[in-house]
């Protein structure tokens, strides 16, 4: 019904300083998408809240250099300009014009960034008065992709936290080796947040995202055909692979409750720091 192309248009155009504020690092509207049996990315993906991922179909991620510039931005002006203004009526609005696209309620998540790899970018997208410019959207057609994010939920138990972490810690970086690698983080859920839209954790959502963000799909599935480290982002090649050539007939046991969960988007309205 369009709906993709008017949502997106909506924030291609929408008014927003957030390039120019304390510690931004890096935005993106995500887009989620059906990877096929041979790597390549199939048809857009509306998401469903009936399987574990609970992940919608589109996902605005915004990294800050640290929680008080996250926290300082969502209580300010900035936010309230960018969520339909500092009016009741523009607000009002704001939100109207939200439910004739929307579905339902937005469902914010907030996340502990670890482990972070990242290539500073050769080049930077256009930005006006801290938004994304040069953008052509006619809320016909869905902006082009501009990256591909690769995303592996997982679900581990509070108790098992810590040795997860030390296991993703002590494997060897091999993405920053790839052709076409942007940036790789390692994501844990903060459920200490409150907020309008904020809802409490549920049982059975993923608690660590591992995030890997690829210049296009090509270089993904580039990566994807020819690793030969095994395992999840490497993570078979560093600490894991050494345990099991030094206890062959014990393996480590597995982290989590249940196998982990790829989801994959395409992302548009790159906003990066020219330092990142």
């Amino acid at each position: 019904d369009g709906a993709e192309a008017k949502f997106e248009k909506r924030w291609a155009t929408r008014k927003s300083r957030l390039a120019d504020l304390e510690g931004f690092k890096y935005f993106h509207l995500m887009r989620r998408v059906t990877l096929g049996a041979d790597g390549a990315a199939r048809d857009y993906d509306p998401g469903t809240t009936a399987d574990r991922t609970a992940a919608g179909n589109y996902v605005s991620f915004t990294i800050w250099d640290k929680k008080r510039h996250f926290t300082k931005w969502r209580s300010g002006e900035a936010f309230r300009e960018a969520h339909g203004g500092t009016s009741v009526g523009a607000f009002l609005s704001t939100m109207l014009s939200s439910l004739r696209v929307l579905r339902g309620a937005p469902s914010p998540q907030f996340y502990d960034g670890l482990l972070l790899e990242s290539r500073a970018p050769t080049e930077l997208p256009e930005i006006a008065d801290g938004w994304r410019a040069g953008v052509e959207a006619d809320g016909r057609a869905v902006l082009p992709a501009e990256c591909f994010v690769a995303c592996e939920q997982f679900f581990v138990p509070a108790r098992d936290g810590a040795a997860f972490e030390a296991r993703w810690a002590g494997r060897e970086p091999v993405l920053e080796e790839c052709g076409g690698f942007v940036a790789f983080s390692l994501l844990r859920r903060d459920n200490q947040q409150s907020g309008h839209g904020v809802k409490p954790m549920r049982e059975g959502e993923p608690t660590y995202v591992g995030t890997t963000i690829w210049r296009d799909r090509e270089a993904f599935e580039g990566w994807r055909k020819g690793n030969s480290v095994g395992g999840t982002y490497g993570l078979e090649a560093g600490s894991e692979k050494k345990e099991k050539e030094e206890q062959m007939e014990a393996p480590p046991k597995p982290l989590w409750t249940s196998p982990p969960v790829p989801v994959f988007y395409e992302g548009v309205l790159v906003i990066t720091d020219k330092e990142e």
